[in-house]
C-alpha cells in the first residue's frame, strides 16, 4: 500500500522568519494513486494579525480565528493523520518551513524535507517553459477550479489531488513506453535487398502549366490558398 498526502497549508503571510503563522491545514488522502475520501482540515488561531494581502488571498481575518485552537492543541492530531507517509506539496519549501517553526515552537521534531514530493518542481521539470502554479495546471488537466473564488487549504488539497493524480497518470504512461526500445535488426533476420532507383524528375512545360492553372481557377474557395498563394 503506498500512502501519501496531498497538503497544503495558509499563512498570515509570507515570512516565517518575520513571525507569520499558519491559519489553516489541509489534508487529502490518496493511497496507491487513489482518492480515499479521507481528509483532514483544521482553523487555527495564529495569535497575530494577519496581513491585508493573506485576508484578500483566503477571506479569512482575525476575528473568525481567534476563535479556533491554537497549534500546540492540534499538531499532534495533524501529525497522527499524515503518520510517516509521503507529503505532496505544490512549493513544498513554503509550507514545510512554516509547519517546522510551528513543530519547533512546540517542541515537537520537524519534518524531514525528503519526504516531500514538491508538484511546483516536478511540473516545472515535466514543463519548461509553461507556468507551474495550481491554477495554470487546473487547466492543464481540465480539473475544475470554478469554485475557487478563495484560496482554502482542503480546497486547494483536492485540487492539488487531482492535479497530482493526472501528473502521477503521465509519468506511468510514459515510464510504459519508455521500456520499449526500439527493434534492431539480428543477424538471423531477413534483409530484403532490392536495387536503388534514381529519383526522376518531371519538369512541366509552360503548356502544361497554363492548362492547369486554368483547371484550379475553376474551383471555387479551394483549401490550399489558405495556405499558399498560387
Amino acid at each position: 500500500m503506498n500512502r501519501e498526502i496531498i497538503l497544503d497549508t495558509e499563512t498570515t503571510g509570507l515570512s516565517v522568519s518575520n513571525g507569520d503563522r499558519i491559519i489553516e491545514i489541509g489534508c487529502v488522502e490518496v493511497i496507491d494513486k487513489k482518492l480515499t475520501g479521507l481528509t483532514y482540515h483544521t482553523y487555527i488561531n495564529p495569535e497575530r494579525e494577519l496581513s491585508d494581502k493573506a485576508t484578500e488571498v483566503s477571506g479569512l481575518t482575525y476575528e473568525f480565528l481567534k476563535n479556533h485552537r491554537f497549534f500546540r492543541d492540534i499538531f499532534q492530531e495533524f501529525l497522527d493523520f499524515i503518520l510517516d507517509d509521503k507529503l505532496v506539496i505544490h512549493n513544498a519549501s513554503f509550507d514545510m518551513g512554516f509547519l517546522n517553526r510551528e513543530l519547533e515552537l512546540v517542541g515537537s521534531a520537524p519534518l524531514h524535507y525528503e519526504r516531500a514530493i514538491d508538484t511546483l518542481k516536478l511540473a516545472r521539470k515535466k514543463y519548461p517553459g509553461s507556468p507551474a502554479t495550481l491554477d495554470a495546471l487546473c487547466r492543464r488537466f481540465n480539473v475544475d477550479c470554478s469554485t475557487r473564488t478563495k484560496h482554502g487549504a482542503l480546497i486547494d488539497a483536492n485540487l492539488l489531488a487531482e492535479v497530482y493524480l493526472e501528473m502521477s497518470v503521465e509519468t506511468v504512461q510514459k515510464s510504459i513506453f519508455s521500456v520499449l526500445e526500439p527493434r534492431t535488426i539480428k543477424q538471423s533476420d531477413t534483409i530484403s535487398k532490392r536495387p536503388i532507383i534514381p529519383e526522376r524528375v518531371y519538369n512541366p512545360t509552360s503548356d502544361e502549366i497554363a492548362t492547369h492553372r486554368a483547371f484550379l481557377s475553376m474551383i471555387t474557395n479551394p483549401l490550399w490558398k489558405k495556405f499558399y498563394n498560387s
